[in-house]
C-alpha cells in the first residue's frame, strides 16, 4: 500500500460513536414505565435482561426482538405497537461516547473530511444522529436501507470513498465490529482502527483505540 497523507477519516455509528448500549438501557427503561400497564406482569429487570439477550448488541432487528417478547411473556398488545414505539422514542434516549464531538471539532480543524457509513433504516438511524447533535461534521452519511447495500460489502465503502474524492489509503476508518468495519475497511484498502468493543477479545486491526480522543495521535502518527 502506497503511503499517503490522511485526508479523510469514516466512522460507523452504533457502538462507535453512538454508545448504544447504555442507549439502549436507557430506552428499555423507559418504554417499561411508558407500557407498565401491559408490561407489569414481568418485571423491569426482567424486560430489561431479556430484551438485551434478543438484541445481540443491535444485531438482531426489533421486530424478532419484540414477537419473541411477546411470545414468552404472553405480553396483552402486538409487536407492532411496541416496534413503532422503539423507531419514535428510541432517538430520545441517544448517549455519544465520551469526546464524541471533542473529537469531531479537532478533526474537522485539520481540514480532514468526515464521512459514516452505518447498516440500518433510514429515517431511524438520521434521527439518531440528529440526536447526537453531530451532523454538520459530516461531509457524507450512508445509511445502508438507503444505499441498498450494506457492511461489509465493499460497494458501500467505495460510494463513501468516491463521494469524500479519497483513494482507499488516504482514508482511515473507525468501527467497533470486527468483520463488518475493521476487516471489510482493510479489505478497501483503509486503514483500520478498531475502536475496542466488551463483546469481542483480539481484533486483528492496524489501530486500537478506547476513546474516541485517541483518535488524533493515530492521525497525527499517519500524516507525520
Amino acid at each position: 500500500m502506497g503511503y499517503s497523507m490522511i485526508r479523510a477519516v469514516i466512522f460507523d455509528l452504533d457502538g462507535t460513536l453512538l454508545n448504544r448500549d447504555a442507549s439502549l438501557i436507557s430506552f428499555i427503561d423507559d418504554q417499561y414505565e411508558r407500557w407498565r400497564e401491559v408490561l407489569s406482569p414481568i418485571t423491569k429487570e426482567t424486560y430489561i435482561a431479556r430484551f438485551l439477550e434478543l438484541d445481540c448488541h443491535g444485531y438482531v432487528w426489533k421486530d424478532k426482538v419484540y414477537q419473541q417478547l411477546i411470545d414468552e411473556f404472553q405480553i396483552n398488545t402486538t409487536w407492532e405497537q411496541l416496534l413503532s414505539d422503539y423507531m419514535e422514542e428510541f432517538q430520545h434516549h441517544c448517549i455519544p461516547f465520551c469526546n464524541l464531538r471533542l473529537m469531531l471539532e479537532q478533526i474537522k480543524e485539520q481540514f480532514i473530511q468526515v464521512g459514516m457509513i452505518t447498516n440500518g433504516k433510514g429515517t431511524f438511524q438520521m434521527n439518531n444522529i440528529k440526536a447526537l447533535e453531530i451532523e454538520e461534521f459530516f461531509d457524507v452519511i450512508l445509511v445502508s436501507e438507503l444505499e441498498g447495500i450494506k457492511k461489509p460489502n465493499p460497494e458501500i465503502f467505495q460510494r463513501a470513498l468516491k463521494s469524500l474524492n479519497v483513494s482507499a489509503n488516504e482514508c482511515v476508518f473507525v468501527g467497533d465490529h470486527p468483520t463488518n468495519d475493521v476487516k471489510a475497511a482493510i479489505d478497501a484498502g483503509m486503514i483500520g482502527v478498531w475502536k475496542r468493543a466488551m463483546q469481542w477479545e483480539e481484533v486483528d486491526s492496524d489501530y486500537i483505540i478506547d476513546d474516541l480522543i485517541e483518535l488524533l495521535p493515530v492521525i497525527e502518527r499517519l500524516n507525520e
